[in-house]
């Protein structure tokens, strides 16, 4: 099955855990790997969803491919499971938040002295969610490609991912380098399968970085 008959499901952007109604965890992705990520997709496949978390409208002004748009990582997880269907590439460009609030608050927190703790929980891993789906015989003939954004131990714990959560691919980016952090025009990647192979690519724009992940998505297909 070739990737010009197969679905594409791309995440993108960040997600928001709310802590009261005014405050909420996130983090600064604005989605523009994502975005280029579909519309390569949409060059070469069959179908693009684009899930993203709270981006720039401007950013998807024009573009063809689906798009829903979500906000919590569970959110995020839910649309992923509901748009996966047996045969689909899935690129999880986005970068959901990890923990959210024990309890959110319904009320604005108040100051209350120096210091506040906040008791946080796991959110749900997306990735591991769908490793569980395919270990179960749902949603066959998957083709899976995890992001890393890292900025210590970088090539140790892509490979870990890539292992633990059953993945054909993971794109590897240290986002302490110049060129390669969040809201950048540019990104600097490394690409690992799971094989063995891997390549290293320079600094190029997000769109190139797009064209070269969906040449060793085809090469693996």
């Amino acid at each position: 099955m070739f990737l010009k008959d197969r679905k594409i499901v791309v995440t993108g952007g960040p997600t928001r855990e709310w802590l009261d109604p005014v405050r909420f965890l996130s983090n600064p992705s604005t989605g523009k790997m994502g975005v280029a990520i579909a519309e390569e997709g949409l060059r070469r496949g069959k179908e693009v969803v684009f899930i993203h978390g709270p981006m720039d409208d401007r950013l998807l002004e024009g573009k063809k491919f689906t798009t829903r748009d979500v906000e919590s990582t569970s959110d995020m997880l839910a649309a992923v499971l509901d748009e996966l269907a047996d045969g689909a590439v899935l690129v999880m460009s986005a970068a959901p938040a990890d923990y959210t609030a024990a309890k959110v608050s319904d009320e604005k927190i108040k100051k209350q002295g120096d210091e506040m703790t906040l008791t946080l929980k796991r959110t749900p891993d997306i990735l591991k969610n769908v490793a569980e789906k395919r270990d179960a015989g749902e949603l066959k003939d998957l083709f899976v490609v995890g992001f890393a954004a890292e900025t210590t131990n970088v090539e140790e714990y892509a490979l870990g991912k890539l292992k633990e959560k059953n993945l054909e691919m993971i794109c590897l980016n240290d986002v302490s380098r110049k060129g390669a952090g969040f809201g950048t025009e540019t990104n600097i990647i490394i690409i690992y399968n799971n094989d063995g192979n891997s390549i290293k690519l320079p600094m190029l724009s997000k769109r190139d970085v797009a064209e070269k992940i969906f040449d060793r998505i085809e090469e693996q297909l």
